[in-house]
């Protein structure tokens, strides 16, 4: 069983098609009703999202950045307090720290999961320490009652970084319940994702709620009473619309992509240089990427080019090697297992409407290259 067309490594289009109808019918009453930004549509998901996610509450925003220095500004971090964050991740983790001024503290990751390593992350700690950053990298929770366990033992509080995550549970728990404040990104290209950029938060904490609420909508206390500088960034009605329709479909997709990563790992079995991914105990993972690790990455890239099949990779180099963030100190070697992962990491094509035949097609062209067709 193979296919001969292209194998993309995401496809929204086969996505959009299949709910094409639903869109258009939610955005045509947002149009006839010219109620672009807050309003019903936005309400309605906010509700269903923060319920989804086990949390009280639930404040869409401009993206996930947003969604992560919403949270920290509520906090009340102050300029100079340090957050723990694992060495691999996406750069938008790390930015919103530098944006308020508050100080990275980098810690290595678990070699199986990928996530923050909480032994590493405890190692790290400092008087200065404020607050544990964990990612859920790839769509895998992080173990996060190490992570809890050492911020109540240390009064620090814990924040998510849910942009990869949707849906995934730890525990019985989902993500966006499992921290003090958790932050989604609603990219195009995430488990759900918004028809541009698009963010939220969820937290079960009234007060911090409330305050980023406020925070993001110009640190507004009424239409022209402003109580404290914030920003812009609220999520406007067409995408709330969109996330709507689409979280009736999330754990249908998230499904989806479990049945392939499952048979990724089946088919890639036995292959003496590939490293398959883990799923850590007590979590579900819902593969927002599939990563394979190679000291071959680069060749075995080219070669699956060559058959039609794009990869990608998440992420080539880890935060403490780049080059904007060279003033936080420090250098190659400092955490081996993120500048390991980012040496030989390759992401498979994974999305929900994949077939059987590409996921074989694929995992036959790893295997040839190998040599173990």
């Amino acid at each position: 069983m193979s296919v001969t067309h292209p194998i993309p490594q995401l496809s929204l289009r086969r996505q959009l098609d299949a709910i094409r109808p639903e869109i258009e019918a939610a955005w045509a009453d947002i149009l006839d009703n010219t109620a672009f930004i807050g309003g019903r549509r936005v309400q309605d998901f906010e509700a269903d999202f923060a319920r989804y996610c086990g949390a009280e509450h639930c404040i869409g925003v401009g993206n996930g950045t947003d969604a992560l220095q919403g949270i920290l500004h509520a906090l009340d971090l102050a300029p100079g307090d340090e957050v723990i964050v694992p060495a691999m991740s996406f750069i938008a983790t790390l930015e919103p720290l530098t944006t308020l001024g508050l100080k990275p503290v980098l810690a290595d990751i678990d070699p199986v999961t990928c996530n923050l390593d909480p032994a590493q992350a405890e190692k790290a700690l400092t008087g200065k320490t404020r607050a544990l950053l964990p990612v859920h990298l790839y769509g895998q929770p992080a173990d996060m009652d190490a992570l809890n366990r050492l911020a109540q033992k240390k009064g620090l509080m814990v924040i998510e970084d849910s942009a990869q995550a949707h849906g995934a549970v730890y525990k019985g728990q989902r993500t966006g319940s499992l921290g003090h404040a958790a932050g989604f990104s609603f990219y195009p290209g995430k488990n759900l994702g918004a028809f541009g950029d698009g963010g939220a938060v969820t937290t079960s904490d009234p007060e911090l709620a409330d305050r980023l609420r406020k925070y993001c909508d110009h640190g507004r206390l009424d239409k022209y009473k402003h109580g404290f500088p914030g920003i812009n960034s609220r999520l406007d009605a067409l995408q709330a619309a969109v996330l709507h329709v689409k979280l009736r479909h999330l754990d249908g997709w998230n499904n989806a992509r479990q049945r392939w990563a499952s048979l990724y790992t089946e088919l890639l079995q036995g292959i003496d240089a590939l490293i398959l991914p883990e799923t850590g105990p007590d979590r579900t993972h819902v593969w927002h990427q599939y990563v394979i690790r190679t000291p071959e990455r680069d060749r075995l890239q080219a070669h699956l080019q060559e058959k039609g099949i794009t990869s990608g990779l998440h992420y080539p180099i880890a935060l403490h090697l780049q080059p904007a963030y060279r003033d936080l100190g420090y250098g190659t070697g400092d955490f081996p297992h993120a500048e390991a992962l980012g040496e030989t990491c390759l992401s498979l094509p994974m999305f929900a409407e994949l077939t059987e035949a590409e996921v074989r097609t694929v995992a036959d062209a790893i295997r040839a290259f190998f040599g173990q067709q």
